[in-house]
């Protein structure tokens, strides 16, 4: 049996029910296997004193210490976050906080191997807490960690320090391997894991009542993810000015919202785009089975969920070559792979309304994708670990 505690300031609660909810699967696989027990610590950024009685915090100090979500059991321990610092305490600020709760769960639930689920602040607080604990830890970088965090010097140092000290280390794509590579990390011990994927909730369904039920009628294109700059949805609206007929719905919430609104309605386009805010992962799932493409010109990434969910609901992607990206684009049915501007985007777009592929040849390029199959091979990474350090 091999006893896991999973740490990660990326996952749900009932104030952001599909924040890290990519960690929640991945958990929720590894805890269903017979051979694997997981408990979760999912700790919580608050600012000091009087700080934290700003309603953006006041909501976030009201949610439980610990409950059992979903069948897993999670600890919600705070630690406080210094915002005039920057980042470069904030790993010390949490293994701080963290170190009695974990030894309190130890003496209860002797876990082997601390799981760590993203690079920064998770990563230099979990080698802290490793090392006082006596147990190895690994690390699994997923894209911003890795191309923000680890290009900011405060913040990189600390990175670079983790992975040293790491008894294993996973990434998401192989390109995200050969970014961390050329960071001087250790390629030896870094394994590739590819995103699972929920074959169940994300399938071939019938578009047109897909479409009908979300009210729209001919060409449907979405976008699914932060309303951020990164993202690119500024660039795939530009891009719809220039597609007739179709309709665009921008699925997230994030800080360009007002941003995006505007430019919307600069290009007159009120009429054909929405703007929905978060959706349930159910109510994506229909969202992607409806649309005819998924565009997502992201500034980086590492390798996109919502890549994987819109191929395996049969819908192709226009994505930029960032990340994993030419790890999932490795076929025409996938779609296409396009420079960051709209031109570019509204090209390729109209290049697959015009030819759409197979929908049964286009959820086949994600057929190796299964929460499962990655819950097996992340618990035989973290074995490994813990036989290493043994």
């Amino acid at each position: 049996m091999l006893r896991v505690l999973t740490l990660s300031t990326l996952f749900p609660d009932a104030l952001r029910s599909s924040f890290g909810i990519f960690v929640e699967r991945q958990t929720l696989a590894l805890a269903a296997r017979e051979d694997v027990e997981v408990e979760i610590v999912a700790p919580i950024a608050m600012p000091p004193w009087p700080l934290r009685r700003h309603p953006r915090y006041s909501d976030m100090a009201a949610l439980p210490r610990h409950e059992i979500w979903k069948g897993m059991l999670v600890h919600r321990p705070r630690f406080t976050h210094l915002p005039a610092t920057g980042s470069r305490l904030r790993p010390w600020m949490m293994a701080r906080a963290l170190l009695p709760k974990l030894r309190e769960i130890r003496e209860r639930f002797p876990f082997d191997v601390i799981d760590t689920e993203f690079f920064f602040p998770d990563g230099p607080a979990a080698m802290r807490l490793a090392e006082a604990l006596d147990v190895p830890f690994s690390i699994k970088a997923r894209g911003s960690d890795i191309h923000y965090w680890g290009a900011r010097p405060q913040s990189g140092v600390q990175i670079d320090k983790a992975a040293a000290r790491a008894g294993g280390l996973v990434a998401v794509s192989e390109a995200l391997k050969s970014d961390m590579i050329a960071r001087g990390m250790d390629g030896d011990k870094i394994t590739v894991l590819y995103a699972g994927i929920d074959r169940h909730r994300f399938k071939l369904r019938d578009r047109e009542k897909a479409k009908k039920a979300l009210g729209v009628s001919g060409p449907l294109i979405t976008t699914v993810g932060t309303l951020s700059g990164l993202k690119g949805q500024h660039i795939v609206i530009e891009a719809l000015a220039g597609i007739p007929d179709a309709t665009l719905i921008l699925a997230g919430e994030g800080p360009r919202r007002k941003a995006l609104t505007d430019q919307v309605e600069a290009l007159n386009l009120s009429g054909r785009v929405r703007m929905p805010g978060n959706l349930s992962h159910d109510d994506v799932a229909t969202l992607l089975s409806a649309a005819d493409v998924m565009a997502l010109p992201s500034e980086r990434e590492g390798l996109a969920n919502a890549w994987v969910e819109a191929l395996a609901s049969g819908t192709p992607v226009v994505i930029t070559d960032v990340g994993g990206a030419r790890e999932i684009v490795d076929r025409p049915e996938a779609g296409k792979i396009v420079a960051r501007d709209s031109q570019a985007v509204a090209d390729a777009i109209e290049t697959i309304l015009a030819d759409p592929p197979d929908r049964e040849a286009v959820r086949a390029t994600v057929e190796e994708f299964s929460w499962d199959r990655t819950a097996q091979a992340l618990r035989d990474q973290l074995q490994s670990v813990v036989r290493q350090a043994s």
